[in-house]
């Protein structure tokens, strides 16, 4: 695979995961590209694991040989690294790991979270990601050399027309508040009861609106504004027929996505 199609084909992930988790797409693409040389290292093609993440992940782990350095010397060692299904889970795993840290150090990659991607890979190189003491060069020379930086400016708002919009907002809205619903549930078998009563009303709301896009119109090619959410949902398993749906449903799947509730991964 060539680099523009190694990036071409991760670009979605990365956009969306970076919705979620504010890692910059630059960064996140970046290094997948580093560590895995452009999809064609064996631990991408054998175990889909694209940053070299270390243990055991979804489809189980592998070993593999590759190279650390002590006190600044490379040598070659095995190690398990993580196995994934799809690509999506990898980019997944490794945002959770950047915004949730190590057991011993939970905000050890915090500083990377929200800015741009020259800065995240200088905080990330700080924070000891990699014992490479170039990795942080590396990174950026990858994003000045392709551009990355481009896949940081979300664009799909801009094309949404002022309808789509606020009805995008109005299910913003509703998901909103099914969530403060759900967290003002407590123990209490009374409160718990009338809790669980606005939840079902809440709830019922949702599927109205869900039953009622079945009888929207259905598009036959998916808008550009719901390509990040639609690509988090099929690598997260969810769905399978990305085409086909209404304009409502591609709405919905956008909330979703915004919302964190398409893309699953394991912190480290």
């Amino acid at each position: 695979m060539t680099a523009s199609e190694f990036i071409a084909k991760i670009a979605p992930y990365a956009v969306a995961d970076m919705q979620r988790s504010h890692i910059a797409a630059s960064l996140t693409i970046a290094q997948a590209a580093l560590e895995s040389g452009f999809g064609s290292s064996g631990l991408t093609v054998r175990a889909g694991n694209l940053f070299g993440i270390k243990g055991s992940g979804p489809a189980g782990s592998i070993a593999m040989r590759t190279t650390e350095y002590v006190n600044g010397k490379a040598v070659q060692v095995t190690a398990a690294f993580r196995a994934y299904h799809n690509w999506g889970e990898s980019v997944a795993d490794h945002s959770a790991i950047l915004v949730g840290g190590v057991s011993w150090n939970r905000g050890l990659y915090s500083k990377a979270i929200g800015v741009d991607g020259k800065t995240a890979a200088r905080e990330i190189a700080a924070a000891g990601y990699a014992t490479d003491p170039n990795y942080a060069a590396k990174l950026i020379q990858m994003m000045d050399t392709y551009n990355l930086y481009q896949y940081d400016e979300i664009k799909e708002d801009d094309e949404m027309s002022a309808e789509d919009k606020q009805r995008l907002t109005e299910l913003e809205t509703e998901l909103a508040e099914l969530r403060v619903l759900l967290a003002g549930l407590t123990v209490s078998r009374d409160t718990l009861k009338t809790g669980v009563q606005e939840q079902g009303s809440a709830i019922k709301t949702i599927g109205d609106r869900l039953g009622a896009l079945e009888s929207r119109s259905v598009l036959t090619a998916i808008p550009a504004w719901a390509e990040p959410a639609v690509n988090a949902a099929v690598a997260a398993g969810l769905l399978d027929t990305p085409t086909g749906g209404s304009y409502d449903f591609y709405r919905l799947l956008t909330v979703l996505n915004r919302a964190g509730l398409l893309v699953t991964g394991k912190a480290r």
